[in-house]
């Protein structure tokens, strides 16, 4: 994890000042807990959650927001602020302050979506199959949440049918038992195969 940290930081910027790093994959396959990780070894980097972006009426629909609050005001080197959006009361809460920092992790289903990738230093892919994934998130959730999950899956299907993320993904990264197995991804640049396995090892463990 901390050569992948390093990697990232040496990164150009790539929204004003910060260089913004997607975590992206299908529901259930561990970005959260990858990026909790992730922003840890990056001495406490902020991670932006677009759970706290999206909503029950806006699954997909929340990337003008984002764009507005979000992406233009650190374009700009200044804090951004949203408004977190309460999965349970069904309300956004008060703005939350976002300043810029060297590194910022954006996590969640989407996060590598056409209109944020301009903005990204780096799109990292969760690499876990979607049945597998969206079972993991099912059992996660409990049956409370079974309706709501069954119109997740409708609505996941069709966000990445028109604006896959996965095909721009420069590393791919894989859960294992020993811990993070990063791989190139199919926008990893020439000789990034090469790069990761002579600094990390022949596993590439992160």
């Amino acid at each position: 994890m901390r050569a992948l940290a390093a990697q990232l930081r040496r990164l150009p910027p790539s929204c004003g000042p910060v260089r913004l790093i997607g975590v992206d994959g299908h529901a259930g396959s561990g970005k959260s807990t990858f990026a909790g990780r992730l922003a840890a070894a990056l001495d406490g980097a902020p991670v932006l959650h677009l759970d706290d972006i999206a909503s029950h009426e806006e699954l997909f629909a929340w990337d003008g927001r984002l764009l507005a609050e979000v992406i233009e005001p650190l374009s700009r080197g200044a804090t951004a602020r949203y408004a977190p959006y309460d999965w349970h009361t069904r309300r956004f809460g008060r703005a939350r302050a976002l300043p810029p920092a060297p590194v910022i992790l954006v996590e969640g289903v989407g996060a590598g979506r056409r209109a944020l990738r301009p903005h990204l230093a780096r799109l990292l892919w969760m690499e876990l199959p979607r049945q597998e994934s969206w079972a993991r998130g099912r059992a996660r959730d409990g049956a409370e949440q079974r309706e709501f999950w069954t119109g997740w899956v409708a609505a996941e299907r069709r966000h990445f049918a028109a604006d896959p993320s996965r095909p721009f993904a420069e590393a791919l990264v894989r859960q294992t038992p020993a811990g993070y197995e990063l791989l190139p991804g199919p926008a990893a640049p020439p000789g990034a195969a090469r790069k990761i396995t002579q600094r990390d090892g022949p596993s590439a463990m992160c």
